[in-house]
């Protein structure tokens, strides 16, 4: 069983004002402090993306929605920050229905951003879809969000495998699903949760807070058997000292452990 008390406790050691926050928001639904809130935003460019910490000033579709997910954990998805974010993402659809990372990253960025990958190409499609179903459409939409969101999901439908698993990244495969199941596409959605639960015995905690809290986000059912083992897995990773291991490095360690809280709240 999880035990959800060391959890907080863990994030409660180690985690930063931002950490803190976030946690405060998910158990209680506490508004953060303005300086946190702040500090949480700092570094947007003018036209509403963030960089990635390897990519100097250049906006990063990955970057971003991991930025939009720690907003919404401190409940900030609906200020002016976040709205701009929604609407950089948006603007960033190539026409294909596609999301790519700028040219300019090409060397730089990490192989699931990499620029002409299809597979950092398909993983940047459904998160950044994922991230305009959560956020909504942004103020002064042109009535276009919807339409974005559905050309994602029929380009990441159309290279789907008869089984049902995908040519990309495991993470891409529970963001689609999200999605999928969010459009109201069930059979697909339901070949992708048949796909993953084959994968969740052999998950890392990481991945497993992620798909949890991922499909949780979209209205997903905790009694749904993925969600149920996926529970079961998160039981079995957390660490003695009620966290769990991040696939990055120690530093993330507190993130992946409020992703896993995030999904089981």
């Amino acid at each position: 069983m999880v035990d959800l008390d060391a959890a907080i406790g863990y994030v409660v050691a180690h985690g930063d004002a931002v950490d803190r926050a976030r946690l405060a928001h998910l158990r209680t639904g506490q508004a953060p402090p303005a300086d946190v809130l702040d500090k949480a935003e700092i570094g947007q460019v003018t036209g509403g993306g963030w960089p990635a910490y390897w990519g100097a000033d250049i906006p990063s579709v990955d970057a971003t929605c991991f930025r939009l997910a720690e907003l919404d954990d401190l409940g900030a998805i609906g200020r002016p920050a976040a709205r701009k974010a929604v609407g950089w993402l948006g603007r960033s659809q190539r026409p294909d229905g596609m999301w790519e990372e700028d040219a300019k990253l090409a060397g730089i960025a990490p192989p699931w951003a990499q620029p002409g990958d299809a597979e950092a190409r398909l993983y940047l499609t459904t998160n950044a879809a994922y991230w305009l179903v959560v956020g909504g459409p942004p103020d002064g939409d042109d009535g276009e969000h919807a339409t974005r969101i559905a050309r994602a999901a029929e380009a990441f439908r159309a290279s789907l495998r008869p089984d049902g698993s995908w040519p990309s990244f495991l993470v891409t495969g529970w963001l689609g699903c999200a999605l999928l199941y969010h459009l109201g596409w069930f059979y697909e959605s339901a070949q992708i949760q048949v796909a993953l639960a084959d994968r969740v015995p052999e998950m890392t905690a990481a991945d497993t807070a992620s798909l949890f809290s991922t499909l949780r986000r979209i209205g997903m059912s905790t009694e749904d058997w993925l969600l149920t083992a996926a529970r079961r897995r998160l039981a079995e990773t957390q660490r003695s000292d009620g966290g769990w291991e991040s696939d990055d490095g120690d530093q993330f360690n507190v993130h992946t452990t409020l992703t896993a809280i995030r999904a089981l709240r």
